[in-house]
C-alpha cells in the first residue's frame, strides 16, 4: 500500500517515469478486460478513453480499492458506455452453452491443477526450441478461444484476479465464469498434452 502511495503521489506531480511504469503494468489487463466487453476492434480505442479518464480522475482517487481494482474498473465502465453508445449486447451463449458438470480430475477445488503439466528443467538447445514451439502453441490455442474466454482466462491467470472481480469487471454470473475459465483452461491443458505426447500443436 505505501508503494502504491508513493506512486499516486509521482503521478499526481506529473512524473513520466511513474506513468510509463503505469501503463506498462496494467495495459494488458486493461485491454483484456476491454476485449471482453467490446470485442477486439475496439478494446484499443477503450483502452486509450480509460487511460485519459485515469489522468483527469486520478486526483479524486481515495485509495478505497487497489489502483489495479480502480484501472480495471474504469477500463469495464468505458467499454460498457461504448457498448450502450453502440447499441450493441454482448451475448454470451455462444460461448455458455449447456453448463452440465465442469468436475474435472484434473483440476483441484479452487480450479488450479490437480496434475500439474511436466515442465522442462534444462536449456540446452534442443530445450528452448522445444520451449519456443510450446509458447507458440499455447498462443494458437488462446487465439481460437473466444475473446469473453481468453479475458477470462488471462484476468485469473495472468493478472490473478479473483473471480468475483472478474465477475464484476465483466458483467458476467460467477456460475458462467466458472464455466468459462474450466473451458479455457481444458483447451490450454488439451494443448499441453498434446504437445508432451508428440512434439507437435
Amino acid at each position: 500500500m505505501a508503494d502504491q502511495q508513493d506512486l499516486i503521489q509521482r503521478l499526481l506531480k506529473g512524473d513520466q517515469a511513474a506513468y510509463r511504469a503505469l501503463v506498462q503494468q496494467y495495459q494488458g489487463a486493461m485491454r483484456a478486460v476491454a476485449i471482453a466487453i467490446v470485442g477486439s476492434a475496439s478494446a484499443d480505442e477503450v483502452v486509450q478513453d480509460s487511460w485519459l479518464a485515469v489522468v483527469r480522475n486520478l486526483p479524486g482517487f481515495a485509495g478505497r480499492s487497489s489502483l489495479k481494482t480502480w484501472l480495471l474498473t474504469i477500463t469495464a465502465n468505458t467499454a460498457k458506455s461504448r457498448l450502450r453508445k453502440q447499441r450493441r449486447e454482448v451475448s454470451l451463449e455462444d460461448v455458455t452453452g449447456p453448463h452440465g458438470s465442469i468436475d474435472d480430475a484434473r483440476f483441484a477445488d479452487d480450479g488450479h491443477w490437480g496434475r500439474a503439466p511436466t515442465l522442462w528443467h534444462t536449456d540446452s538447445p534442443e530445450a528452448l526450441l522445444s520451449e519456443q514451439a510450446l509458447r507458440d502453441c499455447l498462443e494458437h490455442t488462446l487465439a481460437t478461444l473466444s475473446e469473453v474466454q481468453r479475458s477470462v482466462l488471462l484476468l485469473r491467470e495472468r493478472q490473478a484476479l479473483e473471480l468475483r472481480d472478474i465477475c464484476n469487471l465483466l458483467d458476467i454470473s460467477h456460475s458462467n465464469v466458472r464455466v468459462l475459465l474450466h473451458r479455457a483452461r481444458l483447451s490450454v491443458f488439451a494443448t499441453l498434452e498434446h504437445f508432451e505426447e508428440t512434439g507437435e500443436c
